[in-house]
C-alpha cells in the first residue's frame, strides 16, 4: 500500500477590524479543511505583534487597509521589511481607496481583492470556493524581505545584446508581485524615453484604472490606459476586459470579443500580434507571476528576432511565468532594474521601418 501524505494546513491570520466581516471570512476559509484561520487581529499593531511572536508563523495574513491607529498599508511596510509573510489586502471601497489598494502592492502585498467581491453569506458557493483555492495558492510564495530592495539583484549579461539595438515597441508582462516589479524596471527611464511601452498586468477586477495611475504616480513616463489608435510614446496599459494588440503599422487594437484563456488581457495575444507586426523590432519582458502567460508569446517574437528578457528567479515574488519564458528562450534573465538599463540603451525605430 501506498500512503500519500496529507497536504500542510495552511495557518491563515486575518487583519481586520469589522468583528462581523472577520467571522464571516473565518467560516469562508475554513470550509475547507486544508486551512486553519489562526487569528483574528483588530488593528495593525495586534497584527505586527502577533507576527513577533515565537512559535509557527502563518502562511498568509489577510489586511485591511482602513484600520484604526496605524493603516494596513503601513503594516504591510513594515511587515515586508522585518516578517516577510505572503500578504492578501481585502479592500472596501475600490473606487475612493484603489490608489492605497495598489500602494499595498507597491509595498508587497502579492494581491488585492475588493470585499464586494466576496460573497461571504454562502461558504460553499463557487465563489467562496475560488476564493479558498487562491488563499491556498499565495500562502504557497516565497516572499522578499524588501519587495523594492531585492529587486537589483541580476544574472550578468553582455551590455552590448541591447545596445544600439533597434526597437519600434516593448511589452511588459506581469502577474503576482508585478506592480513593485513594473516600477523597478521603469523607474530608470527618462519622461523622454521614445519607444512605445505597453503593459499587461494581472490584477483583480475593479483595480486596472487605479493601477495605472499609481504607476503614473511612481515613474516618469506617462502611464495611460490603453485606447484604440493610440501611437505616442509612453507606457500603455491594457484595460481591464479587452484584449490588447499592435498593428504593423503600430497603433493599438482592443478586443473585448476573443477567447484567449484564463486572462483577458493575455500577454500572450499581445505578443503575437507584436511579433506579427514588429517583428525583429519588437521587445518581450515576462516579469514575475504565476502560471504560464506570457510564454508562448515571447517564444514568437524570439523567432520573429525580436528581442526577449525574463525577470530572474532571484527577484520574483514567484517564478511561474519567468521560468516558463525563459524555457520557451529568452535572451536575457535579469533583476528589474537591470532590465530597465537594458530597455533604455534601445534605439528608436519607427513602427513599419
Amino acid at each position: 500500500m501506498t500512503l500519500v501524505a496529507a497536504p500542510e494546513v495552511r495557518r491563515v491570520l486575518i487583519c481586520e477590524d469589522s468583528q462581523t466581516y472577520a467571522a464571516g471570512l473565518s467560516r469562508v476559509l475554513e470550509r475547507d479543511p486544508e486551512i486553519h484561520v489562526v487569528g483574528v487581529c483588530t488593528s495593525a499593531e495586534e497584527t505586527l505583534a502577533r507576527l513577533q511572536r515565537p512559535g509557527a508563523k502563518p502562511h498568509l495574513v489577510t489586511m485591511d487597509l482602513e484600520l484604526p491607529g496605524m493603516s494596513g498599508g503601513d503594516a504591510i511596510e513594515q511587515i515586508m521589511s522585518v516578517q516577510p509573510v505572503p500578504i492578501l489586502v481585502l479592500a472596501g471601497g475600490v473606487r475612493s481607496g484603489s490608489e492605497r489598494a495598489l500602494a499595498s502592492l507597491g509595498a508587497g502585498a502579492l494581491e488585492v481583492l475588493a470585499k464586494d467581491t466576496l460573497d461571504l453569506r454562502d461558504p460553499g458557493s463557487d465563489g467562496a470556493r475560488a476564493f479558498r483555492k487562491r488563499v491556498k495558492l499565495l500562502s504557497r510564495i516565497r516572499v522578499l524581505h524588501h519587495p523594492r530592495g531585492g529587486l537589483n539583484r541580476h544574472r550578468q549579461a553582455p551590455v552590448n545584446v541591447t545596445a544600439g539595438r533597434g526597437a519600434s515597441v516593448i511589452v511588459l508582462c506581469a502577474s503576482a508581485g508585478g506592480p513593485q516589479a513594473l516600477a523597478a524596471v521603469l523607474s530608470g527611464i527618462p519622461a523622454g524615453f521614445p519607444i512605445p511601452i505597453l503593459v499587461v498586468q494581472h490584477i483583480a477586477k475593479g483595480f486596472t484604472a487605479g493601477f495605472a495611475k499609481w504607476l503614473d504616480d511612481q515613474v516618469a513616463l506617462p502611464v495611460r490606459l490603453a485606447r484604440p489608435g493610440a501611437t505616442a510614446a509612453g507606457v500603455w496599459v491594457a484595460p481591464e476586459g479587452a484584449h490588447l494588440l499592435l498593428t504593423a503599422a503600430g497603433r493599438l487594437v482592443l478586443d473585448d470579443q476573443r477567447d484567449a484563456g484564463p486572462h483577458r488581457p493575455s500577454a500572450d495575444v499581445l505578443l503575437h500580434s507584436v511579433a506579427a507586426g514588429a517583428g525583429a523590432h519588437g521587445v518581450a519582458v515576462v516579469l514575475t507571476g504565476m502560471g504560464r502567460d506570457g510564454a508562448l508569446g515571447l517564444g514568437e517574437v524570439r523567432r520573429a528576432g525580436g528581442l526577449t528578457l525574463a525577470q530572474d528567479e532571484a527577484s520574483c515574488a514567484v517564478f511561474g511565468m519567468p521560468r516558463a519564458a525563459a524555457e520557451r528562450g529568452a535572451e536575457l534573465i535579469l533583476g528589474p532594474s537591470r532590465i530597465g538599463e537594458r530597455l533604455r540603451a534601445l534605439r528608436h525605430v519607427a513602427a513599419g521601418a
